[in-house]
């Protein structure tokens, strides 16, 4: 029963990817926008590499690879596998096709299908995690795909449409304040489910007092501080975040523009007026944390925001909004813990006490980018719903803003 039902999520999963690019013309799977960006047809090969590599080559007595250059053209960074093509440079491959990789990832579902339908019931619970991690990947990619495809179109000087759509009205609604006790809290995985290694081993935290705003910051307050300067005032940036600001020219979050005075947005359903009731998005940590010191707040630790994601169901009212709403940008509302934006902490990407990686190569994940890098929590627009947890902990540098990152704001009781 259990290899039944994880054929039928891999299946699913695995055809979501597929869904993801179908709007999009043959041209644009070989896309790179930036080195941090990686194509459509990159990511299609990759995630199946995954799988071929630590499951078909691990459990297949003789197993062939399927071609003998895939395994560096799609590694990403696993030394203990390999040499990779360089990262910058993953927009050259002009070869394989998109035929090409299509025809790779139908022949590897077969072969991981037949796998897990005559594997020796002894190497089971083995193939059967790592599966599951896996999906889990594929579902990072997921949302890294449309995260891609909307920095390579907007990179485009006729800027493409994704996918043509209205979005909905959105109301505004009011800012208030939750004021959190603190004290002794647990933080951390220990659930018998999924969960990477970054999330483990649960263990205990203490909190100040501190309030917990209502909702996301909404582009109307953000506007705010640009009017007021916000990003001419060194006095409000931390020093590597004011060195990015006058090296990039930032003068707003990314995919802003302004013409004849007035904001737009450039969305996956192309450009849209600013709306001002919408949670801000696409801030760097650098404007988040510069933009919090303006308001006379804080960003909230990733602690104090698992502590609240625990008290709330996933999905249902009040709780944002996830990939398979098909919006693909943030929405008004309270709550907005879950889905609508990743939310910046004030929490570095640091290993937790008595922090163990797998073994082997899977010990390549999350661990050895415990550095220079920082927590976002909560999920996005783009996340898959089912990949989310209390416990999830995202990452990125400073720097970045082309993921769906958003800013709740919190302060200290004094």
């Amino acid at each position: 029963m259990m290899t039944a039902t994880l054929a039928s999520e891999y299946q699913r999963i695995r055809q979501t990817s597929v869904a993801i690019c179908t709007p999009l013309a043959r041209d644009d799977y070989q896309l790179q926008s930036m080195v941090e960006t990686s194509p459509p047809k990159w990511h299609l090969g990759h995630v199946t590499w995954f799988f071929e590599t630590f499951l078909l080559q691990a459990f297949v007595k003789d197993y062939q690879p399927f071609h003998t250059d895939y395994n560096y053209l799609f590694n990403s960074y696993y030394q203990t596998v390999g040499s990779m093509q360089p990262r910058a440079e993953r927009g050259l491959m002009s070869r394989p096709t998109v035929e090409e990789v299509y025809a790779y990832r139908a022949a590897i579902d077969e072969r991981i299908l037949d796998l897990l339908t005559n594997a020796d019931p002894s190497q089971v619970p083995e193939i059967a995690s790592r599966i599951t991690l896996g999906l889990h990947h594929e579902q990072q990619h997921q949302e890294l795909l449309y995260m891609d495809i909307k920095h390579n179109f907007w990179r485009n000087p006729l800027r493409p449409i994704y996918l043509p759509q209205t979005l909905p009205v959105q109301e505004a609604t009011a800012l208030t304040w939750e004021t959190r006790d603190g004290g002794l809290i647990e933080s951390g995985f220990n659930d018998g489910d999924f969960a990477y290694d970054n999330e483990r081993p649960q263990h205990k935290v203490w909190l100040e007092p501190h309030r917990l705003a209502s909702r996301l910051t909404t582009n109307a307050e953000y506007l705010a501080f640009i009017n007021d300067g916000g990003y001419q005032r060194a006095e409000l940036w931390l020093a590597d975040g004011w060195y990015y600001r006058k090296q990039h020219g930032w003068q707003a979050p990314l995919y802003w523009e302004q013409r004849d005075g007035q904001w737009y947005e450039f969305t996956l359903h192309g450009f849209e007026p600013i709306n001002l009731t919408a949670p801000v998005a696409h801030t760097s940590y650098y404007e988040a944390d510069a933009f919090a010191r303006w308001s006379g707040k804080r960003l909230p630790l990733e602690a104090e925001l698992e502590h609240k994601l625990r008290e709330l169901p996933i999905s249902g009212t009040g709780t944002g909004h996830f990939s398979d709403r098909n919006t693909f940008h943030p929405q008004a509302g309270t709550g907005q813990h879950y889905g609508s934006l990743w939310e910046w902490t004030a929490s570095p990407y640091t290993a937790y006490p008595r922090f163990q990686p797998l073994e082997g190569s899977m010990g390549e994940y999350n661990g050895k980018f415990m550095c220079n890098q920082w927590v976002l929590r909560g999920g996005a627009c783009v996340t898959p719903p089912d990949h989310i947890r209390p416990t999830y902990r995202n990452f990125f540098y400073p720097h970045d803003r082309w993921q769906f990152s958003g800013i709740r704001l919190a302060e200290d009781i004094v």
